[in-house]
């Protein structure tokens, strides 16, 4: 089975002064072209390392895609690196100069010498040619080996993958299929009570099934692999539905359905409007649902910390004030090495206080405790 790996290379990346998104996005255009990805690494700029990994990836893969460390300095290593890996040398490519110093005279600007170290690629290596951006990007196609490398910088990159990478995996790899996946979301249980709801679901080969923790959710994902689209839907379906049934209510929605969404959706089925009032949260509340609109209509974060029952009392005050026929009061106060959480919910026909401990990071209990508040609304 054909598969691939991602490799990212940069200093900055492992100590933390940038964040990967090439890695990601390469991630979703391989799933695209049903190709699969089993490994993603990241390799500072030494051509030594980077060149023994290339040679590590190859016992395990057929494709690596990699991006970064095609620049004009001593420290962009990638063609150095890959001519290690293959043994070969670096050769200059004339035709590569040439585009490079045009793209600089359009600039009216004059390329520095070491420019011309992108005009050399490992001997062997087939060029890309990149549009978008100086760095020249390449291939090396060797004994059913294929190592693509890519600039570092994403909107280069993404042009080159989308217009180049893309078209020859399909038609190098002969690839027929597609990956794809579908994320459900659960809200109010645990990652292990939904775990023995489906862990005989979770061994499934094709469709697979995975699970991922959020604070206060956790998120099924399905991925299959098929010829069609339209194969891929019907199998994605069959299991979906299989997870619906066993889980119930604690879905609450999938791929880009928000909890807040769905919340809001309840409300106005029902001709509510909605106040809030949070306190503890850092205001997350409002955050969530200040984008949608009615029905939330009005809104107070209360800075300091005050008693349980004074906050109840101001949520209701609020409610009235804002004319609201719902008000929703989130208090989440700090009790080391826990924290208690306070839901206090109004509408036309009940009023209700609802206490919860989380006992998990204090740095998550805001998004613990707004996404209860929002399942509260979910379910009126």
């Amino acid at each position: 089975m054909t598969s691939a790996e991602i490799l990212t290379i940069g200093t900055e990346i492992l100590l933390g002064e940038i964040t990967d998104t090439n890695a990601a996005y390469l991630a979703r255009k391989l799933r695209e072209i049903g190709l699969d990805v089993y490994r993603k690494t990241t390799v500072g700029d030494n051509p030594q390392r980077i060149a023994a990994f290339i040679r590590e990836a190859f016992t395990r893969c057929q494709v690596i895609i990699a991006t970064g460390g095609l620049g004009p300095t001593v420290d962009d290593p990638t063609r150095e690196a890959v001519a290690l890996a293959f043994n070969v040398e670096l050769q200059y490519h004339p035709t590569l100069w040439e585009p490079i110093q045009e793209r600089f005279r359009r600039y009216g600007r004059t390329p520095t010498e070491n420019n011309r170290r992108q005009a050399y690629l490992p001997q062997g290596a087939t060029p890309i040619e990149n549009p978008v951006g100086t760095a020249p990007a390449f291939l090396m196609d060797r004994e059913g080996k294929i190592i693509i490398c890519l600039p570092g910088v994403p909107r280069e990159m993404e042009f080159l993958m989308e217009n180049h990478v893309v078209p020859y995996l399909r038609n190098r790899l002969q690839l027929r299929e597609i990956i794809k996946t579908r994320i459900l979301h659960t809200i109010g249980v645990g990652e292990s009570l939904i775990d023995s709801q489906i862990a005989d679901l979770e061994t499934s080969p094709n469709p697979t099934v995975g699970l991922a923790a959020h604070a206060g959710q956790v998120d099924i994902r399905i991925a299959v692999k098929a010829e069609s689209e339209i194969a891929a839907d019907q199998q994605i379906w069959q299991m979906e539905q299989e997870i619906r049934k066993r889980l119930g209510n604690w879905i609450y929605g999938a791929d880009n359905e928000s909890i807040e969404k769905i919340a809001l959706q309840t409300l106005k089925a029902k001709q509510w409007r909605l106040a809030t009032c949070e306190c503890g949260t850092n205001g997350m509340l409002l955050a969530r649902l200040s984008p949608f609109g009615e029905p939330f209509i009005a809104a107070q974060y209360l800075p300091s910390p005050i008693p349980p029952e004074q906050f109840f009392a101001q949520t209701a005050t609020f409610q009235q004030f804002a004319a609201a026929e719902c008000g929703l009061g989130v208090l989440v106060v700090a009790n080391p090495p826990a924290q208690e959480v306070y839901l206090h919910l109004i509408t036309p026909t009940t009023q209700q206080t609802f206490i919860k401990p989380y006992g998990g990071p204090a740095q998550n209990a805001p998004r613990w405790a707004v996404h209860h508040a929002l399942d509260i609304l979910r379910n009126l």
